[in-house]
């Protein structure tokens, strides 16, 4: 039997993206078969497949960062997931792919009220943004907060937790999304037109607690302007190359290192889930709770086909995507 997958064959733009057929084993020891349901598509799959993160995969390889699915199949000695659970985990890669083999110790298990859509956009978005607010900030309510790049599926997740949170939120986006920020919370700053650094300073003279950044380069240094005494800038978006990666973590020491108490540091999900997996295996259900319990609803913008990654990406690269965009199998397009 075979399955198949969605495969960068080369660098390149979406049109690297081919349908590929693999043969179906059985899973290894310790290891469990997942038919999958959904994955989401984000900027990280756009850079991987670009090449541009130093921690891009070798080519050929599938996209996709975080999956939910069913177990289909489970390897000799897995005790922790039984055949027919819903699951999610977190891949790096690997994602749009019909099938997919992952070690038991990545596995989450998912409530069987949640919808898969849904369910996926936690893993890596909302993960994130509860990790960014509660682990590295440690926020809590009436602190001012901006986010350069709101409109994204990080960067909506902040902004719905952060209003849970009770932070008063500015964020960066074009015109055409303001009223998503607005819905959100978030007093919206174009970024086209407008200068997040004057506009913050004419609103919050004070300065802000904390700068989320989620598009790097020069507007996270911009960012650092804003802050007050003893305020924190936290990077999120993946580097662009290892000389960028370097040279950013230079830049983050010097912060560091200046007299006026301002702090700098780069959030990055899959470092700290490979060094230690408890926090994201905590974290992961609480965000099932709030979910469950509509405290929560992602922002979800298209939802496609598995296999038509290759058009969800060309969506994405447009720019005009707002929230998630989700990739389902087939029979859950069918009964929408």
């Amino acid at each position: 039997m075979k399955y198949k997958s969605v495969t960068a064959i080369q660098r390149g733009g979406p049109q690297v993206l081919q349908i590929v057929e693999n043969e179906l084993r059985e899973p290894s020891a310790g290891e469990a078969r997942i038919r999958v349901l959904a994955t989401g598509v984000g900027r990280t799959d756009i850079n991987y497949r670009f090449g541009y993160s130093p921690f891009s995969p070798k080519v050929p390889f599938v996209p996709g960062y975080e999956i939910m699915g069913l177990v289909d199949a489970i390897g000799t000695g897995v005790t922790g997931v039984s055949v027919g659970e819903r699951v999610a985990a977190l891949t790096g890669h690997g994602g749009y792919s019909e099938m997919i083999y992952l070690g038991q110790e990545h596995l989450v298990s998912v409530p069987p009220s949640l919808a898969p859509a849904d369910v996926v956009t936690l893993v890596l978005n909302y993960t994130s943004a509860y990790q960014m607010l509660q682990r590295v900030a440690k926020v809590k309510a009436g602190d001012k907060v901006l986010l350069i790049g709101a409109s994204g599926g990080v960067g909506t997740a902040i902004l719905q937790l952060g209003k849970l949170a009770g932070l008063q939120m500015y964020g960066t986006a074009s015109a055409s999304k303001f009223d998503v920020l607005k819905d959100l919370g978030a007093v919206p700053i174009d970024y086209r037109s407008q200068d997040f650094v004057e506009e913050i300073r004419r609103m919050e003279p004070g300065g802000l607690d904390f700068v989320f950044d989620g598009v790097g380069g020069k507007e996270g240094e911009r960012g650092l302007a804003v802050l007050r005494r003893a305020g924190k800038l936290i990077a999120y978006a993946t580097p662009l190359g290892t000389g960028s990666m370097l040279q950013g973590a230079l830049k983050m020491a010097f912060t560091n290192l200046l007299p006026n108490g301002k702090k700098a540091e780069f959030y990055g999900i899959s470092a700290l889930y490979a060094r230690d997996k408890k926090p994201f295996m905590q974290d992961l259900p609480l965000l099932f709770n709030l979910l469950a319990e509509g405290k929560i609803k992602p922002l979800i913008t298209a939802q496609l086909p598995l296999l038509e990654a290759r058009r969800a990406n060309e969506l994405l690269e447009s720019g005009q995507m707002t929230g998630n965009i989700v990739l389902l199998a087939p029979e859950l397009l069918e009964v929408k």
